[in-house]
């Protein structure tokens, strides 16, 4: 039989029909398997992570600053009258006593003139005494009495005087401290106001810190603190002064803290840690190595809510210990992630472990 043209034309229509229904046909199955398996496969890979429970605690923040020891005063002893320097009794580094002699200056006429007015104090007496009678017996106006009287009281004022300028000659110490530095020799002649030594007071030792605008609220006067020193001594002190007024070029404000330095053994200018307790308030202790940062640069924590998903908290470190970071932000009992951290992301749904568990 002969096949015409619209006979062929006719027959591939069809297969080309044909072909087409089953190739929607097998599409059509394909989408059915794979609507009906996702659902089924995605409870069977959820990723795993290792969670542990916590809860808040009341926990006291702690502030760590950085400071130096001072002497509580620093002196220099200084001539009140011109001379050379006839001893320095005093070896440096020595404790001494308020009052004790570290310099001597030569006494030269300063004796002399003791003498001499003293000598012209007993004419004025004597003088004064004859007035006296004479009045008594009528034989002298009041007026004469009272100049001598006068006279008197101003000789009284050379002796005196001329006393003070012989015991200026002595540089005592103007308090209880250590003899830090000698600063003139014998045969060096001194001017009023030129020094002869350093006097310093480490009873009690200073310790004195920099405190920025928010760290000034958690600082009072009358606290106390631990402080560690460069030497490798941890003594305790109480706050006892905090500026008012800022430092303009730094905007900080300088706080002093006390130390009872009785053997004067610790030093001044030596290098010291503070470590002040605030208030006890509600904090959590994590694992440090949890800690994680966003895409935002936010540091945080990641937990889990009640619907296993992960969830990212802001966190703030208010101390640090050899058991882990205590932070504020989380929520009062929570989930952290201390395993897996790092491999989900914030909404993810997860197949938690209890690290109880594990």
């Amino acid at each position: 039989m002969k096949i015409n043209r619209s006979q062929i034309i006719a027959l591939i229509a069809v297969l080309l029909i044909a072909g087409w229904f089953w190739v929607n046909n097998v599409d059509a199955d394909d989408d059915n398997i794979a609507v009906s398996n996702p659902a089924e496969t995605a409870e069977t890979v959820l990723p795993s992570v290792v969670t542990r429970q916590i809860s808040s605690e009341p926990h006291a923040a702690a502030i760590d600053l950085f400071g130096r020891t001072e002497a509580a005063r620093e002196v220099t002893v200084k001539a009140e009258t011109p001379g050379p320097i006839v001893s320095t009794p005093i070896a440096e580094g020595s404790r001494v006593r308020k009052g004790t002699i570290v310099c001597r200056q030569d006494v030269n006429a300063r004796q002399a003139n003791v003498d001499q007015a003293k000598a012209l104090l007993r004419t004025r007496e004597l003088e004064y005494q004859a007035a006296a009678k004479l009045v008594e017996r009528g034989f002298a106006s009041e007026t004469q009495a009272l100049t001598a009287q006068a006279a008197l009281d101003a000789a009284k004022a050379s002796v005196k005087q001329a006393e003070i300028e012989l015991g200026n000659i002595n540089l005592r110490a103007p308090f209880t401290g250590i003899y830090d530095k000698n600063m003139a020799e014998v045969g060096d002649y001194l001017a009023p106001g030129q020094p002869c030594g350093l006097l310093i007071e480490l009873d009690p030792l200073i310790v004195t810190i920099d405190l920025t605008e928010t760290q000034l609220a958690l600082v009072k006067k009358g606290q106390s603190a631990e402080i560690k020193l460069a030497t490798g001594e941890t003594v305790t002190g109480i706050v006892k002064f905090v500026e008012s007024r800022a430092n303009p070029s730094t905007r900080t404000f300088k706080a002093e803290i006390a130390v009872s330095n009785k053997d004067l053994s610790l030093k001044a200018g030596v290098s010291a840690t503070v470590k002040f307790q605030g208030k006890p308030a509600p904090a959590h202790l994590i694992p440090a190595h949890i800690m994680a940062i966003n895409d935002n640069g936010i540091v945080g924590v990641k937990y889990l809510d009640s619907s296993e998903t992960v969830r990212f908290a802001q966190t703030i470190t208010v101390d640090e210990t050899g058991d882990g970071v205590w932070v504020t932000g989380l929520p009062d009992t929570t989930r952290i992630i201390v395993k897996g951290q790092d491999y989900v992301a914030v909404g993810t749904k997860t197949t938690p472990t209890d690290e109880s568990l594990q």
